[in-house]
């Protein structure tokens, strides 16, 4: 259903969350939920271009308004057109600067968390230890919505799955905090291969060494090396019907979570508390050792490397079959 205002045109509600893909996925919730709330209006997504598809397959956006800044940075600015949005939604952080980049545009609703730096938006408190689905859908049952932090799960791809039934090792993140070391997962990976299952590993647009140097030590055919990012429905083919996936905590992870692809996490230096899947689904494993550190450092996490190739290969036999 589309509304419209007294000048005849759509309302529209803008929605910030200019990251990456995971927090896109942390973010389906949310989004549903104002999908739910303003059933008459626009819904804008403020996301980086290459997400479009992803915006696309939630159900939730009607369009994408390419927006990004290095860094999990908040953007300068917003290509905005026309009238002020009718609601504005704060799904990127806790401001201020994202809050006064959404006040810029003069809206008539802001949504957001509360920050003393911006003391003229009345919204709940925002708690640092808060799991990421949970956080925006408290903040949006503070103002009236139904929100439900289980509503995760993405459609089944169109595209056929190019390894079915395949095992994806995904050995890139996005710090290399939250990268376990590559012979690590080679040796999961020839573990898997003696056991007779076939065995992939992906990476993005900027991990094609670290995705050839594992192919390499793991003597992985061309054929199950899916390097340099691939295009999304592909990408959402392969997880989608793969035995199982093992990542750290990166899109990846998420998207087998939405996907329903049961899953190995290696979680550190962030704990699954915070970012991890579900943890009342058997499907979805998370392995973590603590302390807490650093996401932005320029190594290895030591919780991370506290998990050892014979503990993930425990977690994957531990894991339930896929569902069709």
């Amino acid at each position: 259903m589309t509304g419209t205002t007294a000048a005849g045109r759509t309302p529209r509600v803008l929605v910030l969350r200019a990251l990456g893909l995971g927090d896109l996925l942390a973010g389906v919730p949310a989004l549903r939920a104002l999908r739910r709330g303003f059933p008459g209006h626009e819904l804008v997504l403020a996301a980086p271009e290459e997400l479009r598809e992803v915006a696309a397959a939630t159900g939730a956006v009607d369009r994408l308004l390419p927006a990004s800044a290095p860094g999990r940075a908040v953007p300068r600015t917003l290509d905005w057109a026309g009238p002020p949005p009718d609601v504005a939604v704060d799904l990127h952080g806790n401001g201020p600067p994202s809050h006064l980049l959404l006040a810029g545009l003069r809206p008539r609703r802001l949504l957001a968390f509360a920050h003393p730096g911006t003391p003229g938006i009345d919204g709940p408190p925002w708690y640092a230890d808060e799991h990421e689905r949970d956080r925006w859908c408290r903040m949006l049952r503070w103002y009236g919505l139904d929100a439900d932090p289980t509503d995760l799960r993405l459609p089944r791809p169109a595209a056929p799955c190019p390894a079915p039934g395949a095992v994806v090792l995904h050995p890139g993140a996005g710090s290399p905090a939250r990268c376990w070391p590559v012979e690590r997962f080679a040796a999961v990976a020839e573990a898997l291969r003696a056991r007779g299952h076939r065995v992939v590993v992906t990476g993005g647009a900027q991990e094609g060494d670290l995705v050839a140097g594992l192919a390499k030590r793991a003597h992985l055919p061309d054929t199950d090396v899916f390097g340099g990012g691939l295009p999304f429905p592909r990408f959402s083919a392969l997880v989608a019907g793969a035995r199982a996936v093992v990542s750290g905590d990166t899109g990846i992870a998420h998207l087998a979570v939405a996907h329903a692809t049961p899953s190995v996490t290696l979680c550190g230096p962030v704990p699954p508390s915070r970012w991890g899947p579900p943890p009342d689904d058997p499907r979805h494993l998370a392995l973590w050792h603590g302390p807490e550190g650093d996401p932005h450092g320029r190594r290895p996490d030591p919780a991370l490397l506290k998990i050892g190739p014979d503990e993930v290969l425990a977690a994957l036999d531990a894991l339930p079959e896929p569902s069709s």
